[in-house]
């Protein structure tokens, strides 16, 4: 018998040992000692100490804008065409009532106006801003009708993709800007309220730029430009010269006296060496008659 009530009696020992244990790790206060020690182990992280960490949004990602910016294939091919023409006129002033005639017929203007009168020739430079629709019938204009093509240069340049770049990065920088903006508002120390409007200065500065290259870009396309030079060559107006062969002859000899005088000219400018040979003989004569000796 006490055999049998021994091994009992350890067993209901070991059994209300394990209740008091679970009883004791789910006690309140177990409980909370296990919660400071969590908490304290994650208030080991260090707080944030600028805007950066603490308002600011991380500048590794990109905002996701309220609105989708321009893709590629949303934007109008955007396309900058630009020539240059040379034309050889009769008369400079006819010429140019022909330009202006043809000017206001194709919805064009002059940006630049050069005129230079020489001995030889007469030029007239124009710059000349024309709606891109309306381009290459100015340029057939100037080929047919004003006078001689002596040389003719158009190009196409695409730049949709740089306006297309241009405009997202824009369309980004506004949002960030706004973002900004917000946290201004919400700072709530002196630090963090500098620090946020320098951002706010250098995105403003960067959207101006961008602003204005795309409105660059714009203006280019929109008008093309095309480099005009009118060009007249004189016929001599010396009163004793006429085109002929006795014109020719007196030039000639004209020239020719010219040239020699230039010749002469010329050697006496050395005149410095020429003091040099009379030496240069006395020198030789002397060696040569010491040598025979």
């Amino acid at each position: 018998m006490i055999k049998l009530f021994l091994p009992l009696c350890i067993l209901l020992l070991m059994s209300a040992c394990n209740k008091s244990e679970m009883e004791a790790a789910n006690s309140p206060a177990i409980k909370m000692m296990s919660e400071d020690k969590v908490a304290e182990e994650v208030y080991q992280v260090a707080p944030p100490n600028s805007i950066s960490e603490k308002l600011l949004p991380d500048k590794n990602k990109s905002p996701q804008p309220s609105i989708a910016p321009k893709k590629l294939d949303t934007i109008a091919k955007k396309v900058i065409k630009n020539g240059n023409m040379r034309i050889q006129v009769g008369d400079i002033k006819k010429a140019q009532n022909q330009v202006a005639d043809i000017l206001k017929k194709n919805e064009a203007y002059i940006q630049n106006e050069q005129f230079q009168n020489t001995d030889l020739d007469d030029n007239l430079d124009l710059v000349i801003r024309v709606p891109h629709k309306n381009f290459d019938a100015l340029i057939n204009s100037f080929s047919e009708g004003v006078g001689s093509v002596l040389s003719k240069n158009i190009s196409s340049d695409d730049v949709t993709e740089e306006y297309t770049d241009v405009s997202i990065k824009l369309a980004n920088k506004k949002i960030y800007l706004e973002k900004y903006r917000d946290m201004l508002r919400s700072a709530s120390t002196t630090k963090d309220m500098i620090e946020i409007q320098e951002t706010i200065r250098e995105l403003e500065d960067e959207i101006d730029v961008a602003e204005g290259r795309l409105r660059f870009i714009d203006d280019r396309v929109n008008y093309s430009t095309l480099n005009l030079s009118l060009y007249k060559e004189k016929v001599r107006s010396s009163a004793t010269s006429k085109i002929g062969f006795g014109s020719r002859f007196a030039d000639s000899v004209t020239e020719g006296w010219n040239s020699f005088v230039s010749f002469l000219l010329g050697i006496i400018s050395f005149w410095p060496f020429l003091l040099l040979i009379p030496i240069l003989i006395y020198l030789w004569r002397k060696w040569r008659t010491g040598r025979k000796k």
